[in-house]
């Protein structure tokens, strides 16, 4: 359970923060950037949902509060250390990364197939769907990044590789199914 009874702690003066396993990092590590990154998203996936409704609103809040998972999953750099510790990480596992790929293909049977690239935009919701599409593939990349360098749980990494997929399918739903698409036209303004 989280208590936060005071919201500023003055521990972060000095351009550091503290990870999930209270050892202190630089507010700009690679770390850090990546899990603030999923947070961005998670901001961006709460703006999503003013313009959502029904199922695909239910979906994105799933998606929030996995969200939160992953969070707490990269703030916490001790892989090798799960087992002993008290208080178990949280780590993102292989079913959230396989319901992603689950609704995916529910929606993505319902769509026609692509034969252009699509511009950002349409609905005011496939607007926010693929602000969300961008940013998540921002984390995934600095993930990626951070993973070179630290260890990182492989189900997180996969999970970003999969919504930002999950919401470039939702952006062409909330367009019509695809009919709304913006579709993109090479050179059209030469």
């Amino acid at each position: 359970m989280v208590v936060l009874n005071k919201i500023y702690t003055r521990t972060g003066d000095a351009g550091e923060t503290a990870l999930g396993n209270g050892s202190r990092v630089a507010k700009h590590s690679a770390r850090v950037s990546a899990y603030g990154t999923v947070d961005e998203v998670n901001a961006t996936v709460g703006l999503a949902r003013l313009a959502a409704a029904g199922d695909t609103d239910a979906a994105l809040a799933r998606i929030q509060n996995d969200l939160f998972d992953l969070g707490a999953d990269l703030c916490r750099p001790d892989m090798d250390k799960d087992a002993e510790s008290e208080y178990p990480p949280l780590r993102m596992s292989a079913s959230q990364v396989d319901r992603l790929e689950a609704e995916i293909d529910a929606m993505n049977k319902h769509l026609e197939p692509l034969r252009s690239f699509i511009l950002p935009g349409g609905s005011a919701l496939a607007a926010h769907l693929h602000l969300c599409r961008t940013v998540s593939r921002r984390a995934e990349r600095l993930t990626v990044e951070l993973a070179t360098i630290e260890q990182v749980n492989e189900a997180a990494v996969k999970y970003l590789n999969r919504l930002s997929d999950w919401f470039f399918v939702a952006s062409r739903m909330a367009n019509d199914g695809g009919k709304d698409d913006v579709l993109w036209v090479p050179g059209a303004n030469r």
